[in-house]
């Protein structure tokens, strides 16, 4: 059965369009190391009063995720995404998880 996380991500503000530009354009590369992990539906969604980014991602049962993070192309993707975005010294996104609390099926 497939696997849901969620998280939330803090954008800085005035940056939103630049972030939906940047993601309408991301790396193949970086989509297709996606895919390959196991990711089946990635989503993020902007909360616009908050400027707080919530991201949903639909995972199968053997996915390698967390080999993700140690490829060069997402820490290029990191550093691009940097400047309109909170994240720590290794410029690796602040994420926040999140716990599902209700779901109507």
């Amino acid at each position: 059965m497939p696997k849901q996380i969620a998280f939330r991500m803090n954008l800085f503000p005035g940056n939103a369009a630049e972030y939906r530009k940047r993601h309408d354009e991301v790396y193949p590369e970086l989509a297709k190391a996606l895919k390959d992990a196991g990711v089946s539906d990635y989503q993020i969604w902007h909360d616009a009063e908050s400027d707080h980014l919530f991201g949903f991602l639909t995972l199968s049962d053997d996915n390698t995720l967390d080999k993700v993070a140690e490829l060069e192309i997402t820490k290029k993707w990191w550093a691009f995404m940097r400047d309109i975005m909170a994240a720590d010294a290794d410029n690796v996104p602040v994420q926040i998880p999140l716990k599902r609390v209700f779901h109507l099926k």
